[in-house]
């Protein structure tokens, strides 16, 4: 399949099918976005190995330990209708800010200097990102929207450029589900304040 002149991939086309379906579950706050979402990450994982975005297809294997490592805290809800919603504290913000940029430097000067990765940086800081995202869903932290709706939009730019055309059209996807799942999930405080 060809779209705005570049061949899609089984692996990009099956990857943003599960991904879409995995978002739209966590917004509903669905135990099943676990198993869509390592069903889009097995399929990312190879698909950013092939294109040389080392640190998104390491991402990749993170989220199958974060997805596993959700699932198990989503299960420990007694029920849906106790699925409490919290914000994060201000010292958890500053630590994550740092750990992000630190994280950031150490894997992009590793993956600068030991592979030929492309844009080792911008693919480190916005693995950094997401993985601080995933950790907030599993901690069901109402922020997790605010990070991805960030570095979904640094991703749409990326893989634009990359020529991932579906799956630049995927992040602009999540960045819409992104701002869904806020609005969605920001209602489901009020009604438990």
């Amino acid at each position: 399949m060809e779209i705005w002149g570049q061949e899609l991939s089984f692996y990009e086309i099956f990857g943003t099918l599960s991904g879409i379906a995995g978002v739209w579950l966590t917004i509903r706050k669905n135990i099943w976005c676990f198993p869509a979402g390592l069903v889009n990450v097995g399929l990312y994982g190879i698909l950013f190995f092939r294109e040389k975005l080392y640190a998104d297809a390491i991402l990749q294997v993170f989220y199958v330990l974060l997805l596993v490592y959700g699932w198990i805290q989503w299960k420990k809800s007694p029920g849906l209708n106790e699925f409490y919603i919290t914000p994060i504290k201000a010292r958890s913000w500053f630590i994550l800010v740092l750990l992000c940029l630190f994280s950031t430097f150490i894997i992009g000067t590793v993956l600068k200097t030991v592979t030929d990765a492309s844009l080792p940086y911008l693919d480190s800081f916005l693995t950094s990102m997401s993985l601080i995202a995933q950790w907030m869903v599993a901690k069901k932290k109402i922020e997790n929207w605010i990070v991805w709706i960030v570095a979904d939009i640094i991703y749409v730019g990326m893989y634009f450029f990359k020529n991932l055309h579906l799956t630049a059209a995927l992040y602009f996807v999540f960045i819409l589900l992104a701002l869904k799942g806020y609005n969605e999930w920001k209602k489901k405080i009020a009604l438990n304040a």
